[in-house]
């Protein structure tokens, strides 16, 4: 899968701005607040119609305009597509080869990412909410569906969550709705949950084998899936059973603080090296490791299910790795993974390693 060519307007700090490559590896340079970041960022947004940066579409809009849009042409393993997206203040337009998608979730798989930014160290030491968004943006791209299941436990969650407050403040014990939020947010929650343990094992498969690389075989990785609904049983129905088992337990207490204390939307990744929990006692240089292996891994998987490889955005991230690790991530995407690579000089990249590469010079919202 190749980006061929990059078109925005009124996206951010560009007013309008039209690229075409033919390169694999893409270095995009130029100082500070020059809209580098931008680029990647409208790339990523072409493949997942939302920021990797931000949860308000409005700051994707550039200031004083009525909206963005947003175009690529894309070469895949069966043919060519063009990609278009407007985003406005009424919401989200997206056609795929000109014919507009009554759902995002329709156009989201077209284009593959792989986004490494400094920030992702988050999802290693950060909260779990960040786990979880880098969870349901993955999964997302590889299977649609999964998308649809999201948004649905979505709605039911924040109906369920409301009527609780409702309880909440009646104080109505009798709650005769409840058994049907219960029954739709368990039945949404064990297909999301299913998925994503499909998918937990076959990351740790290609981060095991990747990370054992980057370590000289030293550090052995774990992924493991933490729910609140642990021990997971593997049979859909028992694990229905479950949940609903378990909310029941804990109908009290949710009435009390009303809200919701069960289901994915509480579960959480944990990363485990040598057996040691990495978010609590892994050294800095094991928690970036770490990330590193993730994302690499996310390349392979995207390979085995969607049947070629992703393009890889990687947002000033080569200048923080030591020259080791560097190495490790050049070899991994050379001649076989489109790259797009900012920094804010080309010193900070060792260039004996790559090939086929251009540069591409940034300042100020135009490209030259």
């Amino acid at each position: 899968m190749q980006l061929k060519k990059l078109s925005l307007q009124h996206y951010r700090n560009y007013d309008e701005v039209h690229f075409e490559t033919g390169s694999m590896v893409n270095i995009i340079v130029g100082p500070n607040a020059q809209g580098k970041t931008n680029l990647l960022e409208a790339i990523f947004v072409l493949a997942l119609t939302k920021s990797h940066r931000t949860h308000q579409d409005k700051e994707l809009i550039q200031w004083d305009t009525p909206h963005t849009l947003l175009h690529a042409d894309v070469e895949k393993k069966y043919g060519s597509v063009q990609l278009d997206l407007t985003i406005s203040k009424q919401g989200k337009k997206a056609k795929i080869n000109g014919l507009e998608q009554r759902k995002l979730s329709k156009f989201i798989g077209a284009l593959n990412v792989v986004m490494f930014a400094p920030e992702d160290l988050e999802i290693v030491k950060g909260a779990p909410s960040v786990r979880r968004r880098f969870l349901d943006m993955e999964i997302g791209q590889v299977y649609p569906s999964y998308l649809h299941d999201l948004s649905q436990y979505q709605k039911v969650l924040m109906q369920r969550n409301n009527y609780l407050k409702q309880l909440s403040n009646t104080r109505d014990t009798k709650a005769s709705m409840m058994e049907i939020w219960n029954e739709q947010l368990a039945g949404f929650g064990v297909k999301i949950i299913k998925k994503r343990q499909s998918f937990i094992k076959k990351l740790q498969s290609w981060a095991e084998r990747i990370h054992a690389g980057v370590t000289a075989g030293q550090e052995q990785i774990e992924i493991q899936y933490s729910s609140s609904l642990n021990p997971l049983p593997q049979d859909e129905p028992v694990l229905f059973d479950q949940f609903m088992l378990k909310l029941s337990q804990v109908k009290d207490q949710e009435l009390r603080r009303g809200v919701s204390l069960v289901g994915p939307h509480r579960d959480d990744l944990l990363f485990f090296i040598n057996g040691k929990e990495v978010q609590t006692f892994g050294s800095q240089g094991q928690q970036r490791t770490t990330a590193l292996s993730l994302k690499l891994a996310e390349i392979e998987l995207m390979r085995e299910e969607v049947g070629e490889y992703p393009v890889l955005l990687l947002d000033d991230v080569l200048s923080e790795l030591d020259r080791s690790r560097q190495t490790q991530l050049i070899e991994t995407f050379q001649n076989k993974v489109q790259t797009f690579i900012t920094t804010t000089g080309i010193e900070s990249i060792d260039l004996t390693k790559l090939e086929n590469a251009s540069v591409i010079n940034v300042r100020n919202g135009s490209l030259n």
